[in-house]
């Protein structure tokens, strides 16, 4: 299943639907800024879910990182980390701006740049935080609607 899609089964759009989240998979391009997300994780044993609340457990969401690195022979790596919110358009908690600039300054990445997305239940946002910096800047929105129809598409 495409990377999108699994989240998007996640979105909270119901109010018996827990937060779900994980670790973006996937590629840096030679010679650009551009990424490829090529998986993700999802919930995993150990991970605890609540309405308003999401806590990855590191061992397992780490053995999907290892593995993928080591099946794409070194190419596919961590990018950062997505979850989900009840709310229309996301807005990340002080528990989770605070756990970027944890990533940030103390996980081991390639390149200058994480990135975590925030699926609410109407749009998809994307934060870019850089290795150096101690702020976390929203780079794009996305209604979530539109993308359901290009996946849709997308579909035999």
């Amino acid at each position: 299943m495409h990377p999108l899609a699994k989240m998007l089964a996640l979105v909270q759009d119901t109010p018996d639907k827990k937060e779900a989240g994980g670790v973006i998979l996937g590629r840096h391009i030679l010679d650009s800024t551009d990424i490829v997300v090529d998986e993700i994780t999802t919930v995993m044993k150990g991970d605890t879910q609540g309405r308003f609340h999401f806590r990855r457990r590191r061992r397992r969401h780490q053995q999907a990182i290892d593995k993928f690195w080591q099946d794409s022979k070194g190419t596919c790596t961590y990018l950062g980390e997505w979850h989900t919110h009840p709310e229309p358009h996301p807005t990340p908690s002080f528990v989770d701006l605070n756990n970027w600039k944890r990533k940030l300054r103390e996980d081991v990445f390639a390149g200058e740049n994480l990135y975590f997305i925030i699926l609410g239940v109407e749009t998809m946002r994307v934060w870019e935080g850089c290795r150096t910096g101690t702020i976390c800047q929203l780079i794009g929105e996305f209604p979530l609607r539109r993308i359901h129809n290009v996946e849709n598409k997308d579909s035999p």
